[in-house]
């Protein structure tokens, strides 16, 4: 099964007046790479969304994001220290009257004197908020998911065009082939013959035809067209199995990649040449592809 590695999921729900938004996004990465950005609230579920996305995806940097709106299920109270605002209260009055200072002390003033005022927060985890996190984290990655699946189905349509492509270009080298050891060796022929006019000597015909062939075989490509036909298969096949593919397909790449080289380097037959240069386009742009896979 082709699936991309790009996809994007969100979820929302709302527990005791408080509204958590999960957010997942899925980007290419060679190895699965999961970020998790939670409230401090929830970060004791880490582990939990970690092995949830775990079981779905098994390439891919995926990014979670989940933000809580509302009080974000910690409660608030205040505790001022009576004993230290009388001690302030006690050199504010005796400032006031070394220094023969008028008017009342504000109440704004109070409030800004350090440590008299604290804030204690005490978080809060309702039994059921659990579940609906986790719950709503599925729902998220089945939408990532999904759309993984449906670019997909996109990337796998153009894979299979481009190596059709190369496939027919195959052939056209395997046909081509035939002639070009013909041509070769009418060519090395006729030099013989030249050769063998102007200095008059003479060669036993099994020795030539024999010398013949063995120049042409050190041209012949016929072990790489016929590799470079089972890794066309062989991609072909692993499109369709249902575990991760896109490491292996990557792989099949190389060696398709590499058989081509090898063909081009032996080969001397300009429109060979030319094949070959276009079938190296089109790995190209298969590589790209292939590394969107998962």
């Amino acid at each position: 099964m082709t699936n991309s590695m790009t996809g994007y999921g969100r979820d929302q729900i709302t527990i005791e007046n408080n509204t958590i938004n999960v957010e997942i996004k899925s980007i290419n990465h060679r190895f699965l790479d999961v970020v998790l950005k939670l409230p401090r609230s929830l970060l004791f579920l880490e582990e939990k969304i970690k092995r949830i996305i775990a079981k779905t995806f098994h390439r891919g940097r995926i990014e979670v994001f989940i933000s809580i709106e509302g009080t974000g299920f910690v409660s608030r109270t205040l505790t001022t220290d009576w004993a230290l605002l009388d001690e302030y209260m006690n050199e504010l009055k005796q400032a006031k009257e070394r220094y023969q200072l008028s008017g009342d002390i504000p109440i704004a003033m109070l409030t800004a004197l350090p440590e008299i005022i604290t804030i204690h927060e005490k978080e809060q985890q309702p039994h059921e908020l659990i579940g609906h996190v986790l719950k709503s984290t599925e729902r998220a990655v089945l939408k990532v998911f999904e759309m993984r699946k449906e670019e997909g189905a996109f990337l796998a349509k153009d894979l299979t065009d481009r190596i059709k492509t190369v496939q027919n270009m195959v052939l056209l080298i395997e046909e081509r082939r035939a002639q070009v050891i013909s041509e070769y060796r009418a060519r090395i022929l006729e030099r013989l013959h030249e050769h063998l006019e102007n200095y008059q000597e003479k060669i036993e015909d099994h020795r030539i035809y024999q010398e013949i062939s063995l120049l042409a075989e050190k041209g012949d490509i016929t072990e790489e067209i016929t590799r470079l036909r089972s890794h066309t298969e062989l991609f072909k096949e692993t499109m369709h199995q249902a575990e991760a593919i896109g490491r292996k397909l990557d792989f099949i790449v190389q060696e398709m990649h590499r058989e081509i080289n090898t063909i081009g380097s032996k080969s001397s037959d300009s429109q060979i040449g030319e094949w070959t240069v276009n079938l190296k386009t089109i790995l190209e742009k298969i590589k790209e592809q292939v590394q969107n896979i998962e």
